[in-house]
């Protein structure tokens, strides 16, 4: 039997949840996390690895943590040296894409194979405890006062938090070309830029700043979801009468040149990972909202959430 052949009679075994664990036992999946250690990217690759081994369809998985320019360092590093192999994956969502509209790097996803949306994650907005400002109304009166005094920080220019900032100033009357906003290449650098107080609000996955906010190290005044959050005790930026509601999104691309059987091998691994308790539990445990989309469905989802992006960021003055 061809490998091909073999690889997509696996797939569809998988999919009919047929397939037993030991006949992907030996991968060895090797993940690029495009980001530097202690983000939302860190978090979703290792958990989806731990989560894989747990499913019992990868013997091990490896990873390498490449940061800058919201993952085009990664991604370009993923692309070179990964062509054809059937047992990589990469990180991604919502944020690469924003980076790729901004940045324009000479790789975009599009030259990667689609595997899986995996999660959706709101963004939070917090203060270091010792900020003179208490809440959003703080904030935004501070805002509409002088755009520039306020420093946002958070992820990569492009990333979600970055046009959640550009769509609250829009919201209140605020010329979003204005606002100040100071990009970091990890979830670590900008977690020590806020409990530093060298930016005045700090915006990204509740996840990251879990730890500082039940500590009392960080005050959360904003979540950026339609209605509160299960469990989070933060309300959202429209009961404080800021029309704004953004998901940040995350899922893996598989490396470009690979087979169609090949993906549907690779998807039917990340989908039974995601069956598994490892998962389960890394989904409670880090407040992210499962969001599964494979095959075509993800294709047109990435196109559809690209365009809308772009046309975001140009009202905003950002492209």
């Amino acid at each position: 039997m061809r490998r091909d052949t073999f690889l997509k009679s696996l797939a569809a075994l998988a999919a009919a949840g047929a397939l037993p664990n030991a006949a992907w036992a030996s991968a060895n999946i090797k993940m690029m996390i495009p980001a530097n250690p202690g983000g939302g990217w860190d978090g979703t690759g290792r958990a989806l690895g731990e989560a894989l081994r747990d499913a019992g369809v990868a013997s091990s998985v490896t990873f390498e943590n490449k940061g800058g320019a919201a993952g085009a360092i990664g991604l370009a590093q993923f692309f070179n040296a990964s062509k054809g192999d059937p047992n990589a994956l990469m990180v991604m969502g919502a944020v690469m894409l924003g980076g790729i509209i901004t940045g324009k790097p000479p790789v975009s996803v599009t030259q990667l194979t689609p595997i899986a949306r995996l999660t959706t994650e709101y963004n939070v907005f917090v203060l270091p405890s010792n900020s003179p400002f208490k809440t959003m109304k703080d904030v935004v009166d501070q805002l509409k006062k002088d755009p520039g005094s306020v420093k946002w920080g958070g992820g990569s220019r492009g990333a979600t938090e970055h046009i959640a900032a550009a769509q609250i100033a829009q919201s209140v009357g605020v010329d979003a070309s204005k606002i100040n906003y100071v990009p970091f290449r990890g979830g670590g650098e900008a977690t020590a830029a806020i409990l530093g107080g060298n930016v005045t609000v700090g915006g990204s996955g509740y996840s990251e700043f879990q730890q500082y906010i039940e500590s009392g190290k960080m005050r959360a005044i904003a979540v950026t979801s339609g209605q509160r959050i299960k469990g989070i005790d933060v309300p959202t930026l429209k009961e404080q009468g800021i029309d704004v509601e953004i998901g940040n999104w995350r899922g893996v691309y598989g490396a470009p040149g690979i087979t169609q059987a090949q993906r549907d091998a690779l998807t039917a691994m990340v989908v039974k990972a995601t069956q598994s308790k490892a998962w389960t539990a890394a989904l409670e445990k880090n407040n992210w909202t499962p969001a599964l989309l494979t095959g075509k469905a993800f294709d047109e989802f990435v196109d559809k959430d690209f365009s809308s992006l772009r046309a975001t960021m140009v009202r905003a003055g950002m492209v």
